[in-house]
């Protein structure tokens, strides 16, 4: 099953020709999931592929242009073409406000139900929840209050093994038993082990997104032993006392949060426009936490 992040957009406050503002769309067991949405962001999905009346949820991050202000306008396209499916809508308080007063001055009524859940300030919350996914939020470090999100992927059932199937002749009726972690009694009324005739499943995979934030060893615990972390870097310690006043992190400042947590993978992003390459960014990053990838607009993170 697929766990897929695709980076739409991954430059800092002002779009350029170069990278979009900050927004990647996510299919993981095609849960298809938006976090932020600069401007641009339904180009860059077009341009990805991704479905776009397939959308499940969009979580913002925090009231800043560079991470919402494409959302109004997906919201219209979705509305123009019809879409009639429900979408999950998670972001601060305010957010609301903000679409409600752009729809009442356009004399617009969606089409299709937005369902609206505000993040809490200061809190960890679970936000969403099904048979595959979860979805959480938790509180960053920023000039406004801004939140990040962790993905995690249920945990997955054990698998029979084949052979064992045909050799012990298992029914039908017997499978999501066995499936569940239940012991077989075959007809004779012997008991197989259920760790006899299943195989463990695969480890659940993880990502998490931290937007826009000041160096902040809180998230540490919210972030912890993730596969892939998505973390904000958008200067290197040149320009560290800018980062401070700014509540930015700089390359540095992201890998020593990657190691703290014990991620397998660092993707940063967020850059300054003034960095027009990477490379003193991702040098910098991997003096501290090896395992780490400059993100780029149009890459394809799978776990």
């Amino acid at each position: 099953m697929r766990f897929e992040i695709h980076i739409l957009g991954c430059g800092s406050a002002v779009p350029s020709l170069q990278r979009n503002a900050s927004a990647q769309y996510l299919n993981v067991h095609e849960r298809h999931l938006l976090i932020d949405c600069a401007e641009g962001t339904q180009l860059a999905l077009r341009k990805a592929h991704a479905p776009l009346q397939r959308l499940n949820a969009v979580f913002i991050s925090h009231l800043h242009g560079d991470h919402y202000l494409g959302l109004m306008g997906l919201l219209s396209t979705m509305h123009l073409l019809g879409r009639q499916k429900p979408l999950l809508l998670y972001g601060p308080p305010e957010l609301i406000d903000v679409l409600k007063l752009q729809w009442h001055v356009g004399r617009t009524t969606l089409r299709f139900d937005l369902q609206f859940t505000p993040l809490k300030e200061g809190e960890v919350q679970e936000l969403y929840e099904d048979e595959h996914i979860r979805v959480r939020s938790f509180p960053l470090r920023h000039r406004i209050p801004c939140w990040g999100f962790r993905v995690d992927e249920q945990p997955r059932r054990r698998k029979i093994r084949k052979e064992e199937l045909a050799e012990y002749r298992i029914p039908l009726a017997w499978i999501k038993r066995i499936i569940d972690g239940e012991d077989y009694q075959t007809p004779d009324g012997r008991m197989i082990p259920n760790e006899v005739i299943t195989q463990p499943p695969l480890p659940p995979r993880s990502y998490a997104y931290c937007s826009d934030t000041a160096y902040e060893e809180s998230i540490v615990p919210n972030i912890k032993e993730v596969d892939a972390l998505y973390h904000e870097a958008t200067f290197t310690e040149m320009h560290k006392a800018r980062a401070r006043e700014t509540y930015h992190s700089t390359a540095a400042q992201a890998a020593t949060i990657a190691g703290l947590a014990g991620v397998k993978h660092l993707y940063i992003g967020h850059y300054s426009a003034r960095y027009r390459e990477t490379e003193p960014l991702v040098t910098e990053a991997r003096a501290v936490f090896e395992a780490t990838t400059a993100a780029e607009d149009g890459d394809i993170i799978r776990l």
